[in-house]
């Protein structure tokens, strides 16, 4: 296939890009878009998703609570602090693999 491929680009002035827009294929499929599809997903959790008591993760790495939702923001608690932060910094829910023993038991008895 590769020899083919070579031949090809060795023959036509257009074979020559042949590889380029082989590779750029391979980038979109490989790179782009999954993370088209990340981006996209998490906008929707943003939007739709997020509720009062929900733990979440934001972009900078900070763990909370949701205590307060509003139009543009939320309020979470970390540590015994209170934190206002835009919808657009939150980055994913806290998936129970990483919740502690305690809380794991206590969310599979819901």
């Amino acid at each position: 296939m590769l020899n083919i491929l070579l031949q090809a680009a060795g023959q036509s002035p257009l074979g020559g890009f042949l590889p380029l827009v082989l590779l750029l294929l391979v980038m979109y499929f490989f790179f782009f878009r999954p993370q088209m599809k990340r981006q996209k997903e998490e906008r929707k959790f943003r939007e739709e998703a997020l509720q009062k008591g929900m733990k979440i993760v934001t972009n900078s790495g900070i763990h909370g609570k949701i205590l307060e939702i509003n139009e543009d923001t939320l309020v979470i608690e970390s540590e015994n602090s209170r934190l206002r932060l835009d919808r657009t910094a939150i980055s994913k829910e806290l998936s129970a693999m990483y919740l502690p023993k305690e809380e794991k038991k206590e969310k599979d008895k819901k």
